[in-house]
């Protein structure tokens, strides 16, 4: 498989110049690795370990005495989240030699999940935010194959869409049965991707944690506690509500999502786009898809909906350099603003407002202010914006 760039390269470089250790988290599958091994091809001393490889395990024995005789090398762990003690040992190391770029972390769970590494290693560790592909990084793939497949390297480029859902539905299957007990959660498998099943038919709504425990015979705080776990090993991504100065009462309820379209697809039974096309989730999934593009560019800048008490809403609202930037999502190529959105505006009072829908041709203004655009044309005019 052709290596294809990601956009995190360069920032991958800049942070071996800066910090003694750069961490690179995002799901399993998303590339991590790959990433890795191509963005340091030049490097001739340089030390790879895969925390998932017995025989990479047993060289850690003695993890101080291994770190020691490759001390001029750059040493690179892969899931690191597997073996959070070794982060005191790296501590003890680094002060005493601060060498920049030494040690590079790749894991699947968050810094959260990675126990012990914000306490241990604080000032001397960088964290680098890896996604499966943003549409910029593939100007080859239509935007309804990303849709469809969502992002994962091995589903997006597989041959033909069966081989991608083949190679998604094991992915889950790992996911639930592998990934999550290695994390130390003892949860039922099947328990999981039921719960995974019940968000995905709950895309883009209000995460009603009282109605999703009694679907699951499940309590409040257990459904709280399986978002979170999602949420911090990048399958599943809540969105908090704007909060506004206004009269008007307004939701206090995250939205929950799926990340990843494919997996969402996967989850639901949808094979192919003409699946896709008659199911009920058809615009929650376009929604879906672009929030995650969306947010995996403008990465930590303040992002909400806006959704009163009686339903006016607002898809996605950004700042952006102090400037108000509000987003409708509509899978539609032919969008038809309702009046709720107008009335939405009137209280964001937002700088700009897009509307995001699957088209093809170049993006034109509704009227002053209101643009409608495509995906791809809206990642360049929000890095545009953020600079």
């Amino acid at each position: 498989m052709i290596y294809i760039r990601r956009n995190i390269e360069e920032k991958l470089q800049q942070y071996r110049q800066i910090f003694p250790v750069i961490a690179i988290l995002g799901p399993r599958q998303c590339g991590k690795s790959t990433l890795v091994k191509h963005a340091l091809a030049h490097l001739q001393d340089i030390v790879y370990l895969d925390l998932q490889n017995l025989e990479d395990i047993n060289k850690l024995q003695d993890p101080y005495l291994f770190f020691q005789i490759h001390e001029a090398k750059t040493i690179c762990l892969d899931e690191i989240q597997l073996k959070p003690e070794l982060f005191s040992v790296l501590r003890s190391l680094i002060d005493q030699n601060r060498q920049k770029g030494r040690f590079i972390l790749s894991g699947s769970a968050s810094r959260d999940l990675v126990q012990h590494s914000a306490e241990s290693l604080a000032g001397r560790i960088g964290y680098l935010a890896l996604s499966p592909f943003q549409i910029d990084e593939i100007p080859n793939v239509q935007t309804h194959e990303l849709w469809n497949r969502g992002g994962f390297p091995d589903s997006l480029l597989a041959e033909q869409d069966d081989y991608s859902y083949i190679w998604r539905e094991n992915f889950i299957q790992t996911y639930v049965e592998r990934d999550i007990p290695q994390l130390g959660f003892q949860i039922p498998p099947l328990q999981l991707r039921r719960f995974l099943t019940l968000c995905a038919h709950n895309q883009g709504q209000m995460a009603n944690l009282s109605k999703m425990g009694a679907n699951m015979d499940m309590t409040h705080s257990s459904m709280k506690r399986y978002i979170d776990l999602l949420e911090q090993t990048f399958i599943l991504r809540t969105l908090v509500p704007f909060e506004a100065n206004t009269k008007k009462r307004l939701v206090k309820t995250p939205k929950v999502y799926i990340r990843d379209s494919g997996i969402l697809h996967t989850l639901l039974g949808i094979r192919n786009m003409n699946m896709l096309l008659s199911h009920p989730v058809y615009g929650a999934s376009w929604e879906g898809l672009v929030m995650e593009q969306i947010l995996s560019v403008t990465d930590d800048l303040p992002a909400s909906f806006y959704r009163t008490s009686g339903g006016d809403e607002m898809d996605l609202v950004l700042e952006i350099h102090g400037k108000r930037i509000a987003i409708e999502c509509k899978a539609s190529t032919v969008p038809k603003p309702s009046k709720g959105f107008y009335k939405c505006i009137e209280d964001i009072q937002p700088a700009q407002t897009f509307i995001v829908a699957p088209i093809t041709g170049d993006s034109y203004l509704l009227e002053e202010n209101i643009r409608i655009t495509g995906l791809r044309e809206m990642i360049v005019r929000l890095k545009e914006m953020m600079g």
